[in-house]
């Protein structure tokens, strides 16, 4: 009898874990089924994605509607990331976020554009008091769109704790079908040191992944020797699209026992960075693949659940070890991955190129300025996650800062010194990152003090001074010169820069400044006459 309560009170504790957060509390945000573009926590460039993308069968439109009763909390508008954005805070603590969003309700829209108005800004960051705008369940709150960084129609839909931590808005019953198993796509090993190697060689090791027929996968006759570990590229589907998208839990095991675990429930906006040092940065900026590394080092990320060395193996010689991969969806629908692994102790024919002779060495726990000529680079403490050596070069107002393949933490400083311009030419010049085999000039945010252009930034690579001498352009889209506009609804224009880009843009009719909405992905300028202000 004892036995049988022991277990029982086991199993009721696994699924209480489970169901701790509330699961009829919150409603659907569409009238159409749920189907996802994007899941929560799928690996993005530098972050994770905070939500859920809810496809709206390719269109604009779609009624938005209120999870649950509360009030809204924040309203932000902006030309790049979430667009036009609503925030409402329910009353068990938890706020669901609405993002690229078309329009607002009629009351929630005036409110709005009374306060653009005011400010004479179109984009603006508002935050309501509780009584000002309060919502009831499954209300009319917006309509979905395709506004700020959206690559195509969809509503961006989030569940915060009290905290501002997202979490997987799955866990509290948005329910999607999902009956296919992730997909496994590359594995790769390790050697963490220079006493270790895989299958004789120091460097990292592409494995050859063997499907098998029950959809799992396995690794045969890998040896390694000394501390290693892996890294996996992994995705899934729904079964109603065709989306790549992220998986909800990865777990190891080593000779049976728990080794390492990512479990993709929740994070904090501020970790979300530490995305580049969870994957393989280097295959990710040479290759554009997101290996996952299955170990941790120097990663405060709270995703990752280090059981037993923190996800490292410790192969020792004439020994046999079996490593098993789990990867599974919210659904539970899993797949694995069997690798074998041998112990042996042989010479070492591959080792990694040495980098020890350039004179330029970063350590993580220090500053570090450099200078040549016209050109100074500041490295703060911290910046980066490991000690490496630093390709540094000056030449002909051009910086070579090492490649893009080692990830920074936080931003390093860059300054050109311009005093031997002239001051026609100094007001055009700007700092751009040459990208691509042609070094095409990308605009790097740049600030002027005196004789000084300087930029932040987190990327290594190559940097130089740019000329802008084009002015924007500005066309009419909808309307002609001498036509009269009285009877339009809309007033549409297209602007342009074709080097630095569009700084700030301001619009005004007989000298009144009117609210004009840009969208940078076509590069229009809106004007809506019922805003009534002529």
């Amino acid at each position: 009898m004892r036995l049988i309560l022991f277990v029982l009170f086991i199993s009721s504790s696994l699924l209480g874990a489970q169901n701790n957060y509330p699961q009829d509390y919150f409603s659907s945000p569409l009238e159409v089924p749920l189907i996802l573009s994007g899941t929560f926590a799928e690996l993005r460039s530098n972050h994770f994605h905070s939500g859920l993308d809810i496809k709206t069968q390719q269109r604009v439109g779609l009624k938005v509607k209120a999870i649950a009763n509360g009030y809204v909390s924040r309203i932000k508008i902006s030309h790049f990331g979430y667009g036009k954005a609503l925030y409402i805070t329910h009353p068990n603590g938890y706020t669901s976020v609405y993002g690229h969003l078309q329009k607002f309700s009629p009351e929630i829209e005036a409110y709005i554009k009374k306060h653009q108005y005011e400010k004479e800004s179109y984009q603006i960051e508002l935050f309501p008091s509780s009584a000002t705008l309060p919502i009831t369940k499954d209300s009319l709150i917006a309509y979905s769109g395709n506004s700020g960084g959206s690559g195509g129609p969809h509503l961006h839909f989030e569940i915060r704790d009290k905290a501002e931590r997202p979490m997987n808005p799955m866990l509290f019953g948005i329910n999607v079908e999902d009956n296919i198993a992730p997909i496994i796509k590359s594995i790769y090993a390790y050697p963490i040191d220079a006493n270790s190697f895989v299958n004789k060689s120091n460097t990292k090791q592409k494995l050859n992944l063997i499907p098998i027929e029950n959809g799992n996968y396995v690794i045969k006759n890998m040896e390694a020797y000394g501390h290693i570990g892996f890294g996996v590229e992994t995705n899934d589907r729904q079964d109603l699209a065709a989306n790549s998208n992220g998986v909800y839990n990865i777990q190891t095991l080593v000779n049976g026992n728990k080794n390492f675990e990512i479990d993709f429930k929740r994070f904090s906006f501020d970790e979300t960075k530490h995305i580049n040092q969870l994957i393989d940065y280097e295959i990710y900026t040479t290759k554009k693949q997101r290996i996952q590394k299955l170990f941790k080092k120097n990663n405060p990320l709270s995703l990752l659940k280090p059981v037993l060395n923190n996800g490292f193996l410790n192969i020792e010689d004439s020994t046999y070890s079996v490593y098993k991969i789990r990867v599974a969806d919210y659904k539970n629908n899993e797949s694995w991955v069997t690798i074998n692994i041998k112990g042996t102790k042989n010479s070492i024919t591959e080792t990694i190129e040495n980098k020890e002779t350039t004179p330029y060495f970063i350590k993580t726990d220090q500053t570090v300025n450099l200078k040549k000529e016209n050109i100074a680079v500041n490295f703060y403490k911290d910046t980066f996650y490991d000690d490496f050596y630093l390709d540094f070069e000056v030449k002909n107002d051009t910086l070579t800062l090492h490649k893009n393949t080692i990830a920074a933490k936080k931003s390093f400083n860059i300054a050109f010194d311009i005093s031997k311009y002239n001051d026609e030419d100094k007001q055009k010049l700007y700092i751009a990152r040459l990208i691509g085999y042609n070094k095409y000039p990308i605009y790097s945010n740049t600030k002027r003090k005196g004789n000084l252009l300087t930029t932040n930034t987190k990327i290594l690579g190559t940097y130089t001074l740019a000329t802008d001498n084009t002015k924007p352009t500005i066309l009419p889209i909808n309307f002609k010169n001498g036509q009269w506009l009285s009877k339009y609804r809309y007033l549409k224009i297209k602007i342009d820069d074709k080097d630095s880009g569009i700084s700030n843009y301001r619009a005004t009719v007989n000298g009144k400044w009117i609210l004009m909405e840009y969208d940078y992905k076509t590069k229009t300028l809106t004007h809506d006459f019922n805003d009534g202000t002529l």
